[in-house]
């Protein structure tokens, strides 16, 4: 009988992630790591994971970092590490350890990739790991009268060589070393080699696995998933550790500069790469991009072009109809997307705080631009301004649009399920269904 259960729970968690194996085929994802996941022994754990994510067809592109064993190879040699706000000058001999730790590091990385062994999760990979001189750099200078020498800045990513490797089925290995036109090495952060390579192959997503535990608010709440300018607010409020604020910046950096989705994910939760991009609520942080200027809570002088969206879906009776009057009164309720000054999608948000549930109504994109995903960042603004709140729950009445609703993770449910208040304004001769989605 137990078999039998761990076999239904087992067809269970496969039908979950085929969804994701769906959407991930054939993107971009750059998945960069620090030195310490190294020293910690982590590496043959990632490379089976990275391995399983490469045969899922998903386009990988690795990023070491080597802080530590730059470290190590400093101490080996007798010189003395330096660091001007948090970066390291780079000399010439520090320069000569860097390249030593690199090299190193990018041998262990293809040893780990070249497992094969049966009964292990290497076995049949065959993954071939690709390196070379793919980042052209340029030294960053003179920093607050602080000359930091060999330590360089990215300046370009070599996108159209790493493209072909990529669609091949190779998986690229970039190294925190860039080469300038004329020859010399450079030594580079590896968040911002990650980053420039994430931009530059327009990535799907750009994973930071860390060595910081799960990014914590001020209440030393978790914090699950921030839009760019959430956390541009988190960190202008300079309360993170230095680390992790290094790696949010970064993200947002990416995230504002076109990339989907960035990650950090703390490696010390063992398949914690997995765990993030193939469950629903991850265990890790999730940046998201989102345009102030574009999506964005509603004013009154929006209430215009509100009526102008829903006014064809209130006569065809998609949409309860409300007038200007009600929207007025209620405009502090709803959110806006615009492009151009004109308002393309909009949707409200009903709180009801005693039984931590919220109302998402009125949810409506221009049919000129419904392809372009406006639906979608509607709703995830909506998500989290209800999670801002403290609700729990998000549900939405629909008598023409369920099947959009359940495949963004909402189900269906009763009219009993409904706060108390709203079963009693409940509309039986619409008979809309019930749809409810855990926030």
């Amino acid at each position: 009988m137990r078999n039998m259960e761990n076999a239904n729970e087992f067809v269970q968690w496969l039908r979950s992630v085929a969804p994701y194996i769906h959407a991930f085929r054939g993107k971009t994802f750059v998945v960069a790591f620090p030195g310490e996941l190294v020293k910690a022994g982590g590496l043959p754990v990632l490379a089976h994971d990275l391995s399983l994510l490469n045969a899922l067809g998903i386009r990988i592109v690795v990023v070491h970092g080597s802080r530590p064993q730059v470290e190590e190879q400093l101490a080996l040699r007798n010189v003395e590490a330096r660091y001007h706000n948090g970066l390291r000058i780079t000399d010439t001999a520090a320069l000569e350890c860097a390249k030593e730790a690199a090299g190193e590091l990018r041998l262990d990385i293809e040893a780990a990739f070249s497992q094969g062994l049966p009964n292990t999760p290497m076995a049949h990979a065959s993954v071939r790991v690709i390196s070379g001189n793919f980042v052209t750099a340029r030294p960053i200078g003179v920093i607050d009268g602080a000359d930091l020498q060999l330590t360089g800045l990215v300046r370009r990513i070599a996108a159209d060589a790493i493209h072909p490797i990529l669609q091949a089925g190779g998986l690229v290995l970039l190294s925190p070393l860039g080469f300038s036109p004329t020859g010399e090495a450079f030594n580079l952060a590896m968040e911002d080699v990650a980053v420039a390579a994430a931009i530059a192959l327009r990535a799907e997503k750009l994973v930071f696995i860390t060595e910081t535990p799960l990014l914590q608010d001020m209440g030393g709440v978790d914090i699950r998933e921030l839009s760019s300018h959430q956390a541009e607010a988190v960190l202008a409020a300079d309360f993170l550790p230095a680390d992790s604020a290094f790696y949010l910046e970064r993200a947002t950096r990416a995230c504002n500069a076109g990339v989907s989705r960035a990650h950090i994910v703390p490696f010390a939760i063992d398949g914690s790469v997995l765990l993030e991009l193939f469950t629903h609520d991850g265990i890790g942080t999730m940046i998201t991009y989102e345009n102030l200027e574009s999506l964005r809570e509603a004013t009154i002088e929006d209430v215009g072009g509100i009526l102008k969206l829903i006014e064809p879906l209130e006569a065809d009776g998609t949409l309860v109809k409300r007038g200007r009057g009600l929207i007025e009164r209620e405009i502090h309720n709803f959110s806006v997307i615009e492009h151009d000054n004109v308002i393309f999608g909009c949707a409200a948000l009903y709180p009801f705080q005693e039984e931590k549930m919220a109302e998402m109504a009125c949810l409506t994109v221009n049919p000129e631009v419904q392809a372009q995903g406006d639906g979608e960042r509607i709703l995830k603004h909506i998500e989290n301004r209800a999670r801002a709140a403290g609700l729990t729950k998000l549900f939405v009445l629909t008598t023409r649009t369920s099947h959009w609703f359940l495949r963004r993770g909402f189900v269906h449910a009763t009219v009993d399920d409904l706060p108390k208040n709203r079963q009693q304004m409940y509309n039986w001769q619409r008979k809309s269904l019930v749809l409810i989605k855990n926030l």
